[in-house]
């Protein structure tokens, strides 16, 4: 709603048609992959919200930042986890007195896609040049 209020106060009825232009492609770049399972429902409408503010646009630059971003966090995780793997050698991390859930599974092997969706659109708003 605050895309469409600040693209409205900018451009008027045409920026309010702008705005939910921009909020329908974010919302479609991600809802692929949370249709597959592997994002959330908040990265969805997060990318759609900044949508509204960027217009179609520029959400795509921003999705392809997003994207390089999201890849960076995912090669930093599985280097941190394949460390403490290695520092742990064959000794368990933590004394679980169960095994895990698949929920639970699913937790620790899942990153937060937030930061790289924040990142990705900053860096489509930085001035190039």
């Amino acid at each position: 709603m605050g895309g469409i209020a600040w693209q409205l106060s900018q451009h008027g009825w045409r920026g309010v048609l702008y705005a939910l232009g921009g909020a329908a492609a974010g919302f479609a770049v991600f809802l692929v992959f949370y249709l597959l399972g592997g994002m959330g429902g908040g990265d969805v409408k997060l990318m759609s919200g900044f949508g509204a503010l960027l217009g179609p646009g520029r959400l795509l630059e921003a999705a392809l930042w997003t994207a390089a971003v999201g890849g960076l966090i995912a090669v930093g995780a599985l280097g941190w986890k394949a460390l403490l793997r290695r520092i742990a050698g064959s000794a368990r991390l933590s004394a679980r007195s169960r095994p895990m859930t698949e929920e639970e599974k699913v937790a620790a092997d899942s990153i937060p896609y937030a930061p790289a969706i924040t990142l990705g659109v900053w860096l489509a708003l930085v001035p190039k040049g």
